[in-house]
């Protein structure tokens, strides 16, 4: 099947898409760390502010940092007053709690960013992708290394980069978090929204990835047209010594 190719807009697909599918993963952190009336909180890549917005619904004091510009405009109008999103880390700590959801692939922040709105004994959460066996998602994000003509990339030992960071790991833990997709044109866009495609489309043009995207999306598609991809993440949770 021909994709329909429609313009894409990165940034609002991923509000309107893609940025639900972590709901699991953001809950699941902010219930084992106590995120409520009083904590502190800082996202790091928080994407158009839905982690933060999560965030400041269980009472906490939230700011992130993005650096993709539309997405810091959409985070700026969907979150309460007083929620600070900014390209770079906020000046304004320290915090309780800082969060990288995206540490194992897009992370546009480095160890530095992690702990310089920390202090001693700050909660430090990364996280990424879960073992390859139990993530449907896996297949799509090979095509993306071929496509983009490079090797595979490994999954990250996330606690080898908390240790790398400075800081010491105290726990884990692993969260499923399923891609639903009303339909294909959905998911194609989805996936595009996460920034994993990029250098495939720059490399292969964007016809070409949509249609291997499309094509590998076969096996995920339900009778009523939908599309279910099974994912699992993982997370460590490191202190500031």
């Amino acid at each position: 099947m021909t994709p329909t190719l429609v313009p894409h807009h990165p940034a609002r697909d991923w509000a309107e898409i893609q940025e639900r599918m972590l709901v699991p993963l953001y809950e699941a952190v902010y219930a084992r760390l106590g995120v409520g009336p009083g904590t502190r909180l800082l996202g790091l890549d928080c994407g158009t502010g839905l982690a933060l917005l999560m965030a400041t619904a269980r009472g906490a004091v939230a700011a992130g940092a993005e650096r993709d510009h539309a997405r810091v405009e959409l985070a700026r109008v969907r979150l309460p007053e007083g929620v600070t999103v900014a390209s770079e880390v906020p000046g304004d700590g320290p915090y309780d709690v800082v969060t990288s959801f995206h540490a194992a692939d897009r992370t546009a922040f480095g160890p530095g960013d992690l702990t310089r709105a920390a202090q001693s004994g700050t909660a430090v959460v990364l996280a990424g992708w879960g073992p390859p066996e139990r993530c449907a998602t896996e297949p799509l994000l090979r095509l993306a290394d071929r496509l983009a003509d490079r090797p595979p990339s490994p999954r990250a030992d996330l606690g080898a980069l908390a240790v790398r960071a400075g800081l010491r790991p105290v726990g884990a833990g692993r969260v499923a978090c399923p891609f639903g997709y009303a339909g294909e044109a959905s998911a194609v866009r989805g996936l595009l929204s996460t920034g994993l495609f990029d250098a495939a489309v720059r490399a292969a043009g964007p016809t070409q990835v949509e249609k291997e995207i499309e094509e590998a999306l076969a096996p995920y598609r339900r009778a009523d047209g939908t599309v279910w991809m099974p994912n699992a993440f993982r997370y460590v949770v490191a202190r500031v010594p």
